[in-house]
């Protein structure tokens, strides 16, 4: 069985770049790891795929792209981290929300959602990272994606994501997606050639439930025009989280703080957000933080 990963095309004599991408696995972790519901895997599934694909965007090897989608609804924030290597992880404020199926009986992900703002930030190793936000347009997450990139970035875009959740066994069945940009120099007739192809295209989900690879679906999506494949990387959910990195934030609180927790006497947990793994310090090892705190 293929495992996760990421195609980078182009198509029309480079007139559009088109990535897209498998991660079934990918989202499948992300549930198990934060116990999430139906509809917070589907929300948070979409985001990790866009997340993914925007990373293999990025230049540098070191760059990080963060996407928070900070909504009035249920859920309340979504964040996702991915970098270029198509590593990415992410997480919710409330995996657990529950909401019954929308109007056209499918995971009510803009309902989750709610009305908010869609933050993009590129850490490129400058002193400021670039930071781009635009208004929710429907909480969906595609077309949110699509609206930032012709808004923030100026970049004429079709976004689509995909998560189908396995109703019997509450795992996920099928997630991808796929992103076409099109360059400045495109012409009229390649425009009207791909507005036509995406009105007429099926969900993501459908294409990969009918065993469709991301090649299969950018061949779909840009018929009728030569497609050339650059690059395919594979993606994963992977938090570089560790031991250290934890010693490193909780030495940063100061010895006052450390002293307290020295002086209730029990060990303390520490949660990472993003893939819900827990840190135990016993007090013998806080004891060992505070003097490197205090030096």
């Amino acid at each position: 069985m293929m495992k996760d990963y990421i195609v980078r095309a182009t198509a029309a004599n480079a007139q559009i770049r088109a990535f897209a991408a498998t991660t079934k696995e990918t989202v499948e972790t992300a549930r198990a790891s934060h116990d999430l519901s139906p509809v917070a895997s589907a929300a948070l599934g979409r985001l990790l795929t866009g997340g993914a694909m925007m990373g293999s965007m990025l230049k540098g090897e070191e760059d990080l792209l963060t996407l928070q989608i900070i909504g009035d609804g249920p859920i309340g924030q979504i964040t996702v981290t991915a970098d270029a290597k198509g590593n990415v992880k992410g997480y919710v404020n409330h995996p657990e929300v529950m909401l019954p199926p929308n109007a056209v009986g499918k995971l009510d992900v803009g309902g989750a959602v709610g009305n908010g703002i869609l933050r993009v930030i590129k850490d490129m190793g400058l002193k400021e990272p670039y930071c781009g936000q635009t208004a929710l347009q429907t909480g969906e997450i595609a077309e949110d994606l699509t609206y930032y990139f012709a808004t923030s970035e100026q970049v004429p875009s079709g976004v689509g994501l995909g998560v189908l959740m396995d109703k019997e066994y509450g795992s996920v069945r099928q997630a991808g997606g796929f992103i076409i940009q099109l360059m400045p120099f495109a012409e009229e007739t390649i425009i009207e050639k791909l507005e036509e192809n995406l009105k007429a295209l099926p969900p993501v989900t459908t294409m990969l439930e009918e065993g469709k690879t991301p090649e299969e679906i950018l061949q779909t999506v840009l018929a009728g025009m030569e497609v050339s494949f650059t690059d395919r990387i594979p993606a994963r959910f992977f938090c570089n989280c560790d031991k250290k990195r934890v010693e490193k934030a909780i030495i940063s609180i100061g010895k006052n703080d450390i002293g307290e927790m020295i002086a209730e006497g029990k060990p303390i947990t520490v949660n990472c957000h993003f893939c819900n793994k827990n840190y135990t310090f016993s007090v013998e090892e806080l004891k060992e933080l505070l003097q490197k705190a205090s030096r």
